[in-house]
């Protein structure tokens, strides 16, 4: 069986990074449609731009909001089942690092707050949004069921790096993603709808540029994982693809780490 998939994908996080890549991804193994949620419209419209024109076959539904927001989650959740029907993939990468190098004490609960909000808080929303709508499709069979939903977390979500001092309310807020993919996975797998997580290394995206540039990491840590270097977006996309596709259908509950070998 080929890594191939079908149907209708919702992405967050969609404007940049692991969630604009996981878009064009699909798009090149068999997505028919895909709904692009953001915060950013300029980042969206981009995205959009350039998959209508690598792409001209596959439709494209954007939304500009707030996954931190219910309305906005369930707003982007209604437009995109008004126009393509349902479901059948939920990709959640929509998140952000916070302020780096702050210790514990002196944390702040706003900014631990703005974290938990969009990276813990945003995920729940978006699988609350999305498996209600899940509950009600038609299964498409063993192996596809009503859909299938990957979380984004991170090695964070298993562990505590070296090298990254101040990631506290990132940290816990990823943890808390894999907890809530497991409880759900578990919860959700009789009503045939599908769920893991995918646990990604460094990888070069503007948040990980964004931490080297201000001295929050060193660009030796990469070479902490076996494989000498960080990842590229396209290969965090190409994990993603396989948890969202029937390549992976006795895969339930799971946290894939795809890290270089970095926590190994």
């Amino acid at each position: 069986m080929a890594c191939n998939v079908s149907g209708t994908a919702f992405i967050t996080g969609a404007g940049a990074g692991i969630g604009r890549t996981t878009a064009f991804t699909l798009a090149k193994n068999g997505i028919e449609n895909l709904s692009l949620f953001d915060l950013d419209p300029a980042l969206l419209q981009s995205t959009k731009d350039e998959l209508q024109t690598a792409h001209p076959k596959v439709a494209v539904e954007t939304t500009a909001g707030d996954v931190s927001k219910e309305e906005a989650v369930d707003e982007a959740v209604r437009r995109t089942v008004e126009r393509f029907g349902r479901i059948d993939i939920s990709v959640h990468c929509a998140g952000i690092s916070g302020s780096m190098g702050i210790p514990t004490h002196k944390l702040s609960v706003q900014e631990w707050q703005r974290v938990i909000d969009i990276n813990q808080t945003g995920v729940l929303l978006c699988e609350k949004a999305v498996i209600r709508q899940m509950l009600t499709q038609e299964s498409r069979g063993q192996r596809l069921g009503r859909g299938t939903i990957v979380n984004v977390a991170s090695m964070f979500g298993l562990t505590a790096p070296l090298g990254a001092s101040g990631l506290m309310a990132y940290t816990a807020a990823k943890h808390a993603v894999v907890a809530i993919s497991k409880l759900d996975a578990k919860a959700y797998i009789q009503k045939e709808i599908r769920i893991n997580a995918i646990c990604p290394g460094y990888t070069d995206t503007g948040m990980t540029r964004n931490w080297y540039e201000k001295g929050y990491l060193d660009i030796e840590l990469q070479l902490r994982a076996v494989i000498g270097r960080q990842a590229q977006p396209e290969e965090i996309g190409d994990a993603i693809l396989f948890l969202a596709s029937p390549m992976s259908s006795y895969m339930v509950g799971s946290a894939l780490v795809v890290d270089g070998g970095y926590t190994a």
